[in-house]
């Protein structure tokens, strides 16, 4: 009655979409079972996508071929370029989305792939024979079996919702948790733990006053994720709002302190850092008396608003009375109160880089499960996980990105070999190599590889390729171009730059940090003409690469030099523990991650420089070193 699939997915939020999307693209029949159809890719927090790091990770996703920038750029109400002060390694473009529309655009992409079938009802448990995954079991008994499975439970494992000293069982308001699952995994060996996390109330707009607000407006003109021209950017936007709490709010708020889960030791799950509630921002920092909130629309014609920086568990009484004293929110009626969830996870480490579990074969996770938050996160574990599960049905070579190569490399390798014990969420910071991973440049670095897995359209991958064709026919110019002193002096007296005293480069000139392109263009008639040929983002990326090719050469040698210890593989079944010499903790930590090269090894939590030396030594002393085969087998 039921067919078989090559790959199943279990939930159907960002990670869930993302897997069945890349699964179907390249060619497999994916089922995507999910409790509520009426829900695929709900925007459970805030309305919006991108931010530090996540922009990045946003644009990699599209380079690749995702569907996330896509989804964004065409249900999107507002852009920002973060950042735009610093340099272009923390750019970071930024969106306020139509929280309705972003999950009506993902379904209908969904129904219009004729490789995905859905699925409504509670997934309690997978199919397990001889060790690997071959389907799953639903709510009313029914198998649906399959060649892998990826779970992307999201907050549902076990959920729990806590307002105040009331709890209830959900994985997200007005929906229920998902049971049976957790309890089946730690049955067979996994390690599960608890997390939480938290979200505003939302309010009516009508009853807010923005006039006493900061208006924080969208970038003119505005930009947009993806890197296709299956979309455009906007031309109209809605404006954000900047407000503060105060001492009142404060007071008020810590008159429920006492009924707080978080204060009470009700809830035992660790928050995510960087995004603390506001009940815990007063208490970690009570030296300040005021903490911003940013009132976000949730889409072009709802009155829905989103009060970004005010997540709380407080009881409602409390959210209420404490909002009504920030300014702008004096009679504002609340539509829902704020709550924080808790809900299982699986500690990443028991992954293989593919986010394959090690324990049970054919079976990936990817998402909230692997102890991550924001969308952003969730969507490109799903992308790499339904790539590889569509690998591992079609019996293909598996695809992993390297930390050098994207911002989904650092995060997954991340996850992997350090693992999590909070909510992990990107920064431009975790990446040692921001310089390359920059958002400018992600189709240029992934769109080839997207387009070898089956995943880019060979459109896409054109398209990408004329962008560096173009890009290296601007910079060539730029270096044969020659600009006289009488010709550049007066602009650079106009910008308080040091004048010229002999004939050099146009490339030279565009070094200054005080010039741009859109400059020198007003200096030579003959570059303006020129520079008239070439699109706004191949002009920004021939300027970027200009003005830090010493960086870029400089972390690329650094990125040359660290790659040698990725040629020194290890089998699957080396034995770590015969290595004397390493540290106790290093023979703990390499047994239980079991990393496939020294580099992975490397970046391991707790095997230091020295226990990496000691591997080396071993393993070229004890086997050798082979080009096709692991070292460390026969051990």
């Amino acid at each position: 009655m039921y067919p078989t699939y090559d790959v199943i997915v279990v939930g159907a939020g960002h990670a869930g979409c993302e897997a069945a999307h890349a699964a179907a693209q390249m060619g497999s029949k994916v089922l995507l079972a999910t409790m509520n159809m009426h829900t695929i890719a709900q925007m459970s927090c805030n309305p919006a996508m991108g931010g530090v790091a996540k922009g990045q990770i946003v644009r990699e996703i599209d380079a690749l071929g995702g569907m996330s920038g896509i989804i964004t750029d065409k249900t999107m109400i507002q852009f920002r370029m973060l950042n735009r002060s610093k340099g272009a390694a923390m750019w970071s473009p930024r969106c306020q989305s139509d929280r309705m529309r972003f999950a009506e655009e993902w379904r209908l992409a969904l129904e219009r792939n004729p490789n995905v079938d859905m699925w409504q009802e509670m997934v309690t448990g997978i199919l397990v024979e001889d060790g690997s995954c071959v389907g799953i079991k639903t709510t009313l008994g029914i198998e649906f079996r399959a060649k892998a499975v990826v779970l992307t439970n999201g907050t549902f494992l076990n959920g729990l919702i806590h307002i105040g000293e009331k709890r209830f069982g959900g994985g997200r308001t007005g929906e229920k948790a998902a049971t049976g699952i957790t309890e089946q995994l730690v049955s067979l060996g996994f390690e599960a733990g608890r997390m939480k996390t938290g979200t505003p109330p939302r309010v009516d707009g009508r009853t807010i006053n923005y006039a006493v607000m900061e208006e924080q407006k969208g970038d003119e003109p505005a930009g947009k994720f993806s890197y296709s021209n299956e979309t455009q950017p906007l031309t109209h936007q809605r404006s954000c709002h900047i407000t503060y709490t105060n001492d009142d709010v404060h007071d008020i708020l810590r008159t429920g302190f006492d009924r707080s889960p978080m204060f009470n030791g009700t809830i035992q799950g660790l928050g995510p850092r960087y995004c603390p509630s506001i009940e815990d921002k007063i208490n970690r920092f009570a030296e300040r008396n005021r903490h911003q909130i940013f009132v976000e629309p949730e889409g072009w014609d709802t009155v829905e608003v989103y009060v970004n920086g005010f997540s709380t568990s407080l009881p409602e009484d409390v959210q209420y009375k404490a909002l009504r004293k920030i300014v702008g929110f004096e009679n504002a009626k609340m539509f829902r109160p704020g709550y924080a969830i808790e809900y299982d996870y699986f500690p990443p480490t028991q992954l293989k880089m593919t986010l394959e579990t090690k324990l049970v074969e054919n079976l990936f996770f990817a998402g909230q499960i692997n102890g991550t938050t924001g969308y952003e996160e969730a969507a490109c574990q799903g992308l790499m996980a339904g790539i590889n599960a569509h690998n591992k049905a079609k019996e293909k070579d598996e695809f992993v990105l390297q930390r050098d190569e994207a911002y989904i490399g650092v995060l997954i390798d991340d996850l992997v070999n350090k693992g999590t014990e909070e909510p992990y969420r990107m920064f431009t910071s975790r990446a040692e190599y921001r310089i390359l991973l920059r958002q400018d440049n992600a189709d240029l670095r992934l769109t080839e590889k997207g387009y070898q897995v089956g995943l880019a359209t060979e459109k896409r991958y054109a398209r990408m390729k004329d962008k560096k064709a173009k890009v290296e026919q601007l910079i060539k110019f730029l270096s044969e171009k020659s600009l006289t002193p009488s010709e550049v002096n007066p602009k650079l007296q106009e910008l308080g730059s040091a004048e010229l005293i002999q004939k050099v480069k146009a490339l030279t000139v565009l070094r200054r940090p005080e010039l741009g392109l859109a400059e020198i263009a007003q200096i030579d008639e003959e570059m303006a003409n020129f520079l008239a040929n070439f699109g706004e983002e191949e002009k920004e990326e021939a300027q970027i690469l200009v003005k830090y090719e010493t960086y870029i050469e400089k972390e690329q040698t650094l990125v040359n030099k660290l790659k040698t210890l990725e040629t020194y593989r290890i089998k699957e079944d080396f034995d770590f523990q015969q290595i004397k010499a390493l540290s106790a903790e290093a023979r703990q930590k390499l047994t239980k991650i079991r990393p496939t090269t020294i580099g992975q090894a490397s970046r391991i939590s707790g095997v230091s420089p020295a226990d990496v030396s000691i591997l080396m030594v071993y393993l070229d002393k004890q086997l050798g070193q082979s080009e096709d085969e692991p070292v460390g087998c026969g051990v």
